[in-house]
């Protein structure tokens, strides 16, 4: 074949790929069978020395840049006004009503329609305009001061979400969008990265203003489309047309783009974008409300800043600074030691901050926060979760030292450095140690012992020397009733409770053990497997690695668990005071013909007609393996409302996700 043809071939079947990969979310290929192909153009392209304009090996950063030169935009890029509540919405709207009632007072023989609404995300990164004549991209522009932008045409070619041709070949557009680095790309990014990026935003636009394209490509940004703000020949009576227009031409276009008749509508479809916020996996701070009719914006036009016939709804930020002031060593029920940063009080996101989480020393040392007490610190907060701190503003180390503790500020014992963290060994004597062990064991979830608090195990520990959970069953009512809140009733319902307990089925034993790096779910896929707890604490590596929810670290820990003597001396001492997990129950096979028989399933988000627990027993009695864990062994991730960091890994893995409740309600 003739090498021309094949390069051509070969790129036009990449870019295909690279298509439905970055832009659809929808790959057609596996990453190895891309692969092989992306090598065979590679070294095709050093046989020849020919390297076609949209080669997908353009995109990997060329030579260092001299610096950026200045381009004109086609047509301006505007500013968008902002309303920062709902009265300043409604006053927005109110302005498009009455501009368009004096048009048409004016005009009754071509008047305007009654205006319907189209509501966008806002995204935080960096805007891009992209111009294209004759199909192919030929410049790429930031936005500057809305006349004049830099030229980064290098820097762009690295984001494979954005097309290098389009089928549109008959003239010149310009397309506008913006560029952005996904939080789940950010998250894997700087987990190897020598200096973190502190956030999405920043790393966006820092990577697109880079004078090293490699910088940018190392990235990995995407970009979202939604305008074309020039053209010499394509027009667009709505809204709607436009974005057809750009799908059909291969730009990635967000989902969450939804058209209104009824401006209340327009309302409801704001909370929605809040609601669904923490979910996304990038950034946004508000939404953009347009009209969609283009006539009717021609006619309403702008003013000296802003186009009248669009607004931005503005979002409370998730994002803001603050002076970092303290840092306090907290001692988990593992002997895991764990910052927590005392912060300035700060609103963010509707509440007010003063505690903030710095998950281990390594993650001081990677945020670069080693000295940044008193120094100002960007923080952020999703998921109605603490919020976490980002970086320093300055790269200065101007703060002072934040000192690691050597002994634990519980008990003063010596501390172990594994890896990014500090431990605590003193198992027998470290008092939150034994109070959160004890506090975990008898939790709804593990034993179900209840009346039990964790005010009762720090009481039981202190008063009546109980260091390990096989101390509950040694427990008398005299001993009881002489405590302080332990009348006779108290006593003799924890006796009973205790009691109860003894038949707790197997995975709930094994969760109530607080095994490190195992869950509910982990544990029910024990009890499942093993069918009892000796074959459990037998099982070696290999075996538990066999199971879907369980990895390397996993099994590492399941086995060294049970070879630890202290631990199996507790465990022995549970069973000859009559403990006695019980194993799952002998059932009949599932069905083999339901749609979930035999697929690896994960629940995350918020459910709404079942409970987490009904769906999961519902999925298992159609053959399906409910696990607690996205992974390439995940074959469904099953979503309802607020899903977070499992969905956004899920479509980064392209593993099948259903969203709709209706949809796989009925499939149940």
């Amino acid at each position: 074949m003739d090498a021309m043809l094949k390069l051509e071939q070969l790129v036009e079947q990449l870019n295909h790929y690279n298509y439905h990969y970055y832009t659809l979310d929808q790959p057609l290929v596996s990453d190895k069978e891309y692969d092989a192909l992306y090598d065979q153009l590679t070294a095709l392209e050093a046989e020849t020395g020919i390297v076609l304009p949209d080669s997908p090996t353009g995109r990997v950063g060329g030579e260092l840049l001299k610096g950026f030169k200045p381009h004109r935009h086609l047509s301006a890029l505007w500013s968008l006004d902002k309303a920062q509540n709902q009265d300043q919405l409604l006053l927005w709207h109110q302005r498009v009503l009455r501009l368009i009632a004096d048009y048409n007072l004016k005009n009754p023989d071509t008047p305007l329609p009654s205006p319907s609404y189209v509501v966008e995300l806002k995204f935080d990164g960096l805007t891009l305009n992209l111009t294209y004549t004759d199909g192919k991209l030929v410049q790429a522009a930031t936005r500057g001061n809305g006349v004049t932008g830099e030229g980064i045409l290098s820097q762009v070619k690295t984001i494979k979400s954005v097309p290098l041709t389009i089928p549109y070949k008959e003239g010149t557009i310009e397309v506008q969008g913006e560029g952005i680095m996904n939080l789940s790309v950010l998250a894997k990014y700087n987990e190897t990265a020598l200096e973190p990026l502190k956030n999405a935003r920043n790393a966006a636009a820092g990577a697109l203003r880079n004078l090293n394209p490699k910088t940018t490509a190392e990235r990995k940004l995407s970009a979202f489309f939604y305008n074309v703000g020039y053209s010499d020949n394509v027009t667009f009576a709505t809204h709607q047309e436009m974005m057809d227009f750009l799908k059909e031409n291969r730009f990635k276009v967000n989902p969450y783009v939804s058209y209104y008749d009824n401006f209340e509508q327009v309302a409801e479809a704001l909370a929605d974008i809040v609601e669904r916020r923490t979910t996304l996996d990038y950034l946004i701070d508000g939404a953009v409300i347009k009209i969609t009719d283009m006539r009717t914006r021609e006619i309403l036009g702008y003013t000296d800043k802003f186009p009248r016939w669009a607004v931005a709804f503005k979002f409370e930020a998730e994002e803001t600074t603050t002076i970092l002031q303290s840092v306090v060593w907290n001692v988990g029920r593992t002997g895991k030691i764990t910052p927590l940063a005392k912060v300035e009080p700060v609103e963010l996101a509707g509440v007010t901050v003063q505690n903030c989480t710095l998950n281990n020393v390594g993650d001081i040392e990677r945020k670069n926060l080693k000295n940044a007490l008193g120094t100002r610190v960007f923080i952020r907060r999703s998921n109605d979760v603490i919020p976490e701190i980002l970086g320093k503003v300055t790269e200065e180390q101007d703060g002072e030292e934040i000192e690691y503790p050597t002994t634990c500020p519980a008990c003063g014992s010596a501390l172990e450095q594994r890896g990014a963290h500090l431990f605590c060994n003193n198992r027998l004597n470290c008092k939150p140690q034994i109070v959160a062990r004890i506090t975990h064991f008898a939790s709804r979830d593990a034993m179900d012992i209840e009346t039990f608090s964790e005010k009762t195990a720090e009481q039981l520990y202190l008063e009546l020397d109980v260091h390990q959970p096989a101390d509950l069953y040694t427990l008398q009512f005299e001993d009881l009733i002489k405590l302080e809140r332990f009348g006779e009733r108290k006593a003799q319902n924890l006796l009973d409770a205790l009691e109860q307990s003894k038949s707790r089925d197997l995975a709930s034993f094994l969760y109530a053990l607080g095994i490190p790096n195992t869950g509910k779910s982990t544990t029910k896929a024990l009890a499942d497997h093993f069918k009892s707890l000796e074959a459990v604490m037998g099982a070696t590596v290999e075996e538990l690695i066999a199971l879907p929810d369980i990895g390397g670290i996993v099994a590492e820990s399941i086995v060294s668990y049970f070879k630890d003597p202290i631990l199996l001396d507790g465990i022995q001492r549970m069973l000859a005071l009559g403990v006695t997990p019980v194993p799952p129950a002998e059932i009949a096979p599932p069905p083999t013909d339901s749609y979930f028989s035999g697929k690896v399933v994960v629940l995350t988000g918020t459910l709404h007609q079942l409970t987490r627990e009904e769906a999961t027993k519902r999925l298992e009695a159609l053959g399906a393996k409910v696990t607690g864990s996205v992974s390439k062994k995940t074959d469904l991730v099953i979503a309802g409302e607020k899903a977070g960091s499992k969905l956004a890994k899920a479509r980064e893995l392209g593993i099948e996700v259903m969203d709709n409740e209706e949809e796989w309600m009925k499939l149940l």
